[in-house]
């Protein structure tokens, strides 16, 4: 179940001490991801030897979305912050209304929203061999979109499409926002004058305030104050056509007002976002093919995550139950961390664990830069071999 850690964060652990600096976390981040497999690692049958990413909110910064708990977090500068919960917006006409015009007004921007050099350097740690799988938290898309051929599960969902708590069709998020406009051209104009004026076009907190708006994460915009009552959203297209039967066999009932919105007469065609809400569980399949992830990895590196949801704190415990070395890029604290490094002997340099806290897009290009060096040292030392005994 996706339950956020609401505790004090403890501050990062260095490790190694030399990881301190941006150069130092380079280097000991090229150590952990060329290292051989550890031979504490316990035996897997189905084992790669790469390493597994798990990443979070923190990788997509550079692309212009607000993170979580970052020193321009929701949760660091928005202390009132709360999410929607599961049964909250299963069961409360309301509490839709309210998700669905915040998420209208945000949509533009995150559909806007890019990949940054992050999401390609893990591209091009994947093609070089050094990373097997990703599991992310995010429900942006970014990961399969900046490298769809390196496999990526999406642990919380994603934000492209919406499903249907009654019939599990599923829904374009493009068509969504649409049909929204359509049913709500009060605030399809003040959406069309907040893109004119600029006031979406950033992700900081403190420049959205200014502006009298709120950023929250998953694409959300807060408008103090705003009518959220009058906002509309429409009916499962699939359920309207055909209405399911519900759990004890009735028939459901799907209506519509004159406008075309779902009518709270209903008793299905309930449409929600195909992400994992908080209280919400995620789905067996998708805990199982993370769990494999780990089981047939080498290592694992944490990436822009505090790991305060259980879902993800679960895998990094995995992982170091089966004696893999963790490493952690973030900044700021992570959830229990200090347990991750307690067993790391002082003389290590990185290739048994890393935990460092600096700016993702601007160190893993760099990590990229220097493994491929590596790998290119091997092979310019064996050609001027070569040539050294051809003079003879």
């Amino acid at each position: 179940m996706r339950i956020p850690y609401t505790g004090p964060l403890p501050p990062p652990i260095i490790v190694p001490r030399n990881a301190n600096t941006p150069t130092g976390a380079i280097s000991a981040l090229t150590r952990f991801l060329s290292a051989p497999a550890s031979p504490l690692l316990a035996a897997s049958p189905s084992s790669n030897g790469r390493t597994v990413l798990l990443t979070g909110a923190g990788i997509s910064v550079a692309s212009g979305l607000a993170d979580y708990r970052g020193t321009a977090g929701t949760y660091t500068l928005n202390k009132t912050y709360r999410p929607i919960y599961y049964n909250e917006f299963t069961s409360n006409h309301e509490a839709r209304k309210r998700y669905w015009a915040r998420s209208f007004l945000g949509w533009t921007n995150l559909h806007k929203a890019q990949p940054n050099a992050a999401h390609w350097a893990v591209r091009k740690l994947g093609e070089r061999g050094y990373i097997g799988d990703v599991i992310t938290q995010n429900v942006d898309s970014f990961h399969p979109l900046a490298h769809p051929d390196l496999p990526t599960l999406e642990l919380h969902g994603y934000l492209r499409s919406l499903v249907c708590i009654h019939c599990r069709n599923h829904l374009p998020r493009k068509e969504f926002q649409q049909s929204l406009s359509r049913l709500n051209p009060a605030w399809a104009a003040f959406l069309a004058e907040m893109l004119e004026t600029g006031a979406l076009n950033s992700e900081h907190p403190d420049e959205r305030r200014a502006k009298g708006l709120k950023s929250n994460p998953d694409g959300d915009v807060d408008v103090p104050d705003a009518p959220y009552n009058t906002f509309r959203y429409p009916a499962c297209p699939a359920c309207l056509a055909n209405p399911p039967r519900l759990a004890d066999r009735s028939q459901s009932i799907v209506q519509l007002d004159a406008d075309g919105a779902w009518s709270p007469q209903s008793t299905a065609g309930v449409l929600k976002p195909a992400v994992v809400m908080f209280g919400e569980s995620i789905a067996s399949s998708v805990k199982l093919a993370a769990e494999q992830a780990i089981d047939q990895a080498s290592r694992m590196l944490v990436i822009g995550s505090s790991l305060a949801t259980y879902s993800a704190w679960r895998l990094v415990k995995r992982a170091k139950e089966r004696n893999m070395p963790i490493g952690v890029l973030n900044l700021g604290g992570v959830r229990g961390e200090e347990s991750f490094y307690a067993d790391t002997p002082a003389d290590n340099d990185g290739s048994l664990g890393v935990r460092c806290s600096e700016s993702v897009d601007k160190i893993l290009p760099s990590v990229v830069q220097n493994l491929d060096m590596l790998a290119s040292a091997p092979a310019m030392a064996e050609t001027s071999e070569t040539q050294d005994n051809s003079a003879y």
